[in-house]
């Protein structure tokens, strides 16, 4: 079989961008990346620089499941582009298919954290890092890494084919030929895709499925920027018609049920925010929705730190409403679990928090100086943690101050600080406390956020006040 026929000239050429979508965490390092912010900034715009037209799946207008189109463009598009950051499972299995499918033209890149003990199959390999900030890209790393990538995209192509060989698999089985589709079924799958393809603006709950995914996810983000109850129902009512419309056509092509997942797990996480955001119809009825959604990814034996992390919010917010121990129990599983895989002080100073609630709400002492005394270690390490971060995150200067990545550190900043105050207050570290908190109050872009801090340490105090170090007998 050979290869698809080269491109006429009025074409143009096509790079498919396999990632991870929205913010994962890198469970090697414990930090969570946007990789959105990623694509956006990096790797659209060096492509479009390079003559390519960008695609990522989540772009890709179609009538089934995005399996059919994404296979094709594994095989068919002239540049693949592969970001492996926080070892994005679904983009290296993905990467493994174009490498079996196509001898050349596939660019692997990178966060740099990923190379501290890089895969052995790909440590041969070469793989262009970027440093990312977490939240969003420094100016000066863009535009250097815009660059590069730039550059590479235009030197492979440039080569010869027998010269742009980068796949492991056609390096070492030489006599091996490459895969082909005839062109005129992939032609008649283009002419269908066109076909069911409605105006991005004509959405609504009925053609949701046909519409492209981004421009739903763009209307989701809307509304969730502005952040009132009616905005988040807003965005339920969207995520819920793309789940809807997902679960439709796997419904519609039974060859592919046994094969295909019927959720989707980040859309799931999203769904489940925006459903006890909402506080629809009431907010303990929105807050037990929004648990029946998470249930869906097994969180007691999930190790993604998103599912973790809603799922102790629900229950810790569940146990203000319900008093119900249970609640309080899962809440404290989720935290420490989400702590010990991440390594974080958001994690760690909830988890904390919530230790301190079950010990003053048991009869059983040794139970309530168990938890009172691992809130304390819990705390300490939080401590190591923010003052690691204060060490190793500078302000960010020049232009990489542009673009609101200052306002972003800025609030990363506060929110550090502000832990710091709760941590030593916890540990009955008056003075360190205060003064960390009015470090924290002297950069805070908002007045909620000091509110936010005041109410965290006024429910801390008086669960301190009730310690369960009192209850022994001298």
């Amino acid at each position: 079989m050979s290869m698809p026929p080269e491109l006429s000239p009025t074409q143009q050429p096509t790079c498919f961008v396999v990632m991870g979508f929205g913010k994962k965490t890198d469970f090697e390092t414990g930090r969570v990346l946007d990789l959105d912010a990623s694509y956006q900034a990096l790797i659209k715009p060096a492509v479009v620089a390079a003559g390519l037209k960008c695609i990522r799946a989540d772009e890709i207008k179609h009538s089934g499941l995005i399996d059919d189109p994404m296979y094709e463009q594994l095989l068919t598009a002239d540049v693949v582009v592969a970001d492996l950051s926080t070892s994005n499972r679904n983009a290296i299995y993905e990467l493994g298919v174009r490498h079996a499918l196509r001898p050349y033209t596939t660019v692997i890149i990178a966060e740099d954290g990923i190379m501290k003990s890089p895969f052995f199959d790909l440590s041969h390999i070469v793989i262009r890092t970027y440093r990312h900030l977490g939240e969003d890209i420094g100016v000066k790393e863009m535009m250097r890494f815009n660059a590069e990538l730039t550059g590479a995209i235009k030197d492979i192509l440039a080569k010869e084919p027998d010269l742009r060989r980068d796949s492991p698999v056609y390096a070492f089985l030489k006599r091996l030929t490459p895969p082909s589709i005839r062109e005129e079924e992939a032609a008649e799958r283009r002419v269908a895709e066109r076909a069911v393809a409605p105006p991005a603006q004509s959405v609504s709950s009925g053609n949701a499925g046909a519409t492209a995914y981004s421009e739903m996810m763009r209307r989701v983000d809307e509304a969730q920027k502005k952040g009132k109850p009616a905005d988040w129902l807003k965005a339920k009512m969207l995520l819920g018609d793309m789940r809807e419309s997902r679960k439709a056509k796997i419904a519609e092509r039974p060859e592919e049920q046994q094969t295909a997942k019927v959720e989707d797990p980040y859309l799931l996480q999203r769904l489940a925010l925006a459903t006890y955001k909402s506080k629809y119809p009431s907010a303990e009825e929105a807050l037990m929705e929004a648990r029946d959604l998470l249930s869906l990814l097994e969180p007691h034996t999930s190790n993604d730190t998103e599912t973790l992390g809603l799922w102790g919010s629900v229950h810790k917010q569940l146990w203000a409403q319900t008093k119900d121990r249970n609640d309080l129990d899962e809440a404290v599983r989720a935290y420490e679990r989400g702590f010990y895989l991440r390594n974080d002080y958001y994690n760690g100073i909830n988890f904390a928090f919530l230790l301190n609630v079950r010990a003053a709400n048991t009869d059983d002492v040794a139970e309530a100086i168990a938890d009172f005394v691992q809130a304390r270690r819990v705390r300490k390490e939080v401590i190591e943690i923010c003052d690691r971060w204060l060490e190793t995150s500078p302000e960010p200067t020049g232009s990489e101050a542009a673009e609101g990545a200052l306002q972003k550190y800025q609030e990363s900043r506060y929110w550090v600080l502000a832990t710091l105050a709760e941590a030593y207050f916890g540990l009955g570290e008056n003075e360190q406390s205060e003064q960390w908190q009015t470090k924290a109050y002297a950069i805070a872009s908002a007045e909620w956020m000091k509110e936010a801090t005041q109410k965290q340490l006024s429910e801390l105090r008086a669960l301190l006040a009730n310690s369960p170090l009192s209850r022994i007998s001298r």
